[in-house]
């Protein structure tokens, strides 16, 4: 048996349908907004990671410390060295270990002012000829083995050099390397925690007949802390007090600086120029109007003679394309 509706009945189912479909539509916006923030999950494993900007800074850094190293180990030792820095990058501690050589020379440095520690490792393919340079041979090589005291006293003065060129090139933020003492591979652990994430440098020291390898290890807090003050430092720029660059300012305002009011430069033959004396006249070929005043060797305004007083002047007209002085 079939039902006939009644008109407010109908009304009110469109009106019901109506109502759905506004809802439907609401959610749909709702949706679209939250998938245009493009939210990403964070990964905990990635958080203190060094970024592109701060390593850009590292690689600064260090490339001075390379290229000083290299002069101060050639003249301290008298011979040629090349140093250049082969990489940078996080790792945790044990990582860092486990890629320690068995005969090495390892030693513990002090970061100051933060009172930290860091690892600094170094191949000992390089004692025999570090040696023998400094007994007057050429740098001959020889078979790493593990050192006699005299050794070890030689190769912490080249670490105490070391050293010294890391603060100098790590000067700009403040921090300062200092040798502390030996450590074995086997004590390494009481140096920092080998859960500890840390900035691996290293660089490649080659002599003429023999190469080995520098490694640094610096605690990942410690060198994000000062990357940090160095990145901003130079995003910032150095800027001075108001009233250093008022005094600045005013001290500038009084420096003389060269002017001259002249005819720009022309050719003119030879020939006018044979036959030269005191009352002559020369041809230019220039129009009246055209002096230029020249600053400091660059033309800046086209300008006229005039009288200022009992002095002359220039009335300064257009503004002239710079162009240096001829020479």
């Amino acid at each position: 048996m079939e039902k006939a509706l009644k008109q407010d009945e109908i009304d009110a189912l469109f009106a019901g349908a109506q109502q759905r479909t506004d809802a439907e539509a609401e959610l749909a916006g709702k949706a679209s907004a939250r998938g245009s923030l493009k939210v990403q999950p964070f990964n905990f494993a990635r958080a203190g990671q060094i970024n592109n900007e701060q390593m850009r800074a590292i690689s600064i850094l260090n490339d001075m410390f390379a290229r000083n190293l290299a002069h101060s180990l050639g003249v301290w030792l008298r011979g040629r060295f090349q140093v250049n820095l082969v990489s940078a990058e996080q790792m945790p501690f044990s990582e860092f270990i486990v890629r320690i050589p068995d005969l090495s020379y390892i030693s513990s440095v002090q970061l100051e002012p933060l009172g930290a520690l860091s690892v600094l490792q170094l191949d000992l393919s390089l004692a025999p000829p570090i040696i023998d340079l400094l007994l007057g041979g050429h740098g001959k090589p020889g078979t790493p083995r593990e050192l006699t005291d005299i050794e070890e006293s030689i190769l912490t003065s080249v670490v105490d050099v070391i050293c010294r060129e890391l603060s100098t090139a790590w000067q700009p933020v403040g921090l300062s390397f200092s040798f502390d003492r030996r450590q074995m591979q086997s004590q390494l652990g009481r140096v920092m925690p080998v859960t500890e994430k840390t900035l691996c440098l290293s660089f490649e020291i080659r002599l003429p007949d023999s190469s080995g390898v520098l490694n640094i290890a610096v605690p990942a807090v410690v060198s994000n802390t000062i990357l940090r003050r160095l990145v901003g430092e130079r995003g910032r720029g150095r800027e001075h007090p108001l009233e250093t660059r008022d005094h600045l300012r005013e001290r500038a305002s009084r420096i003389k600086v060269g002017a001259a009011l002249q005819l720009p430069p022309v050719r003119i033959p030879a020939r006018d120029l044979e036959n030269l004396e005191p009352g002559k006249l020369v041809r230019l070929g220039l129009a009246s109007n055209v002096p230029e005043l020249w600053v400091m060797g660059m033309r800046l305004f086209a300008a006229r003679p005039v009288g200022y007083g009992d002095h002359r002047g220039a009335h300064l007209g257009e503004i002239l394309k710079a162009e240096p002085r001829l020479s």
